[in-house]
């Protein structure tokens, strides 16, 4: 099956250009690509997930990834999606976080041998004379053709800065070195990312007069229509310190089933035999589903070992039995409870509630348990003998748990 058939079966594509020219390009040889990742933060999440999964169907169809950091870029801030300008990082935070980045995307991706490659864009960016820039550049963008695209609409309304109406050119411009330095032919990434993209395929077939590609993903959306991987605590980070396999797992086990079918095809690799015997599941048969979901997404992100671990903690857990060591845990001193031992405390400052009139709230309306006992009383007290060494687990509604421990 060709990689870009197989990309549409499972879901990944939502726009293309010169699409049949991009077809017989994939089956001439084997093309180079990019996907470009800002490092703001020290663990990608679950938004990068989708690409990162497109990139290894496309490394595994022969074709070679470039995963460009943008070490320049982030310090202008793409306006796509955002309502507010993007507050300015130091050179040794972003440095610190595209080495994390590069981690992280070793774990996905064979850098081996020239089977895929890292670049960042401050090794062309930081060094741009501006006047050069902006004749051999910015000469092939039109501003009112800018001033139509998605990503600067929003930002219209409140304010957009020149800085970031910069940001197209520099994306484009990304794409230009990179096929200058390494013949890359291809951009990918998330549908948000379309116009920029496209600035970038247009400038290289306007200023080197050859062919150049853009294919976006679709975003990953619930049924609702909200995008998937928040959670209370914030975004669903692929680094096991930010957020426990045990974490991962359980937001895929718990995902609404209608959105089942479509986690399964673009998060797994899963035969598509399979995903579909899977998705036409129905009633509480779809619970079977969602644990094959769990486990082969936790598998992908933290390996099997992990997967396995997480697995057996929420079946211990929701069978009633006793094997709790993989639920996230929150460590309180004797003297911290001492000092305030009330559950809607614990509730709050260990991420069950949002906020101690959340707690308060759970508790009145019998969502609240401790060690498998509803708990009613909204003054309850939780001591330092209560929690003993084994611990004690604190559950809000039926699918999330903290383990209680002292810390010493």
């Amino acid at each position: 099956m060709h990689i870009l058939d197989l990309l549409k079966e499972r879901g990944f594509i939502a726009q293309v250009t010169y699409e049949e020219e991009l077809y017989k390009q994939l089956e001439r040889e084997p093309t180079k690509f990019y996907v470009g990742f800002d490092p703001t933060a020290s663990s990608l999440h679950f938004g990068h997930f989708i690409p990162i999964l497109a990139m290894v169907h496309m490394q595994k169809a022969g074709h070679i990834p470039i995963a460009l950091v943008g070490g320049g870029t982030v310090m202008i801030g793409d306006p796509s999606g955002k309502t507010d300008m993007r507050k300015m990082m130091s050179n040794e935070h972003i440095l610190e976080n595209a080495s994390n980045i590069h981690k992280q995307l070793s774990h996905f991706l064979n850098f081996d041998n020239g089977k895929a490659l890292m670049a960042n864009n401050a090794d062309w960016l930081l060094n741009l004379n501006y006047m050069e820039f902006i004749r051999d550049i910015g000469v092939h963008f039109s501003v009112n053709r800018m001033l139509t695209a998605e990503c600067y609409k929003q930002r219209l309304e409140k304010g957009l800065t020149f800085l970031e109406f910069n940001y197209m050119l520099m994306q484009a411009y990304d794409f230009l070195e990179l096929y200058n330095r390494h013949d890359c032919k291809l951009q990918m990434g998330g549908d948000d990312q379309w116009s920029n993209m496209l600035a970038g395929a247009d400038l290289i077939r306007r200023k080197e007069r050859e062919a150049a590609y853009a294919c976006t993903f679709k975003l990953l959306m619930t049924h609702e229509g909200k995008k998937m991987g928040k959670t209370e605590k914030g975004a669903l980070w692929l680094d096991a310190d930010l957020c426990t396999p045990y974490e991962f797992y359980q937001y895929w086990r718990n995902v609404n089933d209608q959105d089942v079918a479509k986690s399964l095809s673009t998060l797994t690799f899963l035969p598509m035999d399979e995903v579909r015997s899977l998705s036409k599941l129905e009633g509480s048969d779809i619970n079977e589903a969602k644990k094959v979901l769990a486990y082969e997404c936790t598998k992908i992100v933290h390996g099997e070992d992990e997967a396995q671990k997480a697995q057996q903690a929420s079946a211990a857990l929701f069978s009633g039995g006793d094997s709790i060591g993989e639920v996230p845990s929150y460590a309180v001193t004797r003297q911290e409870l001492e000092h305030d031992g009330r559950l809607t405390t614990l509730l709050h400052d260990s991420g069950l509630c949002t906020s101690k009139t959340d707690a308060r709230k759970m508790i009145s309306q019998g969502a609240v348990y401790v060690d498998d006992e509803r708990i009613t009383d909204i003054d309850s007290l939780i001591t330092y003998d209560l929690i003993g060494t084994d611990g004690l687990l604190l559950r809000r509604g039926k699918k999330n748990y903290v383990r209680l421990i002292i810390r010493q």
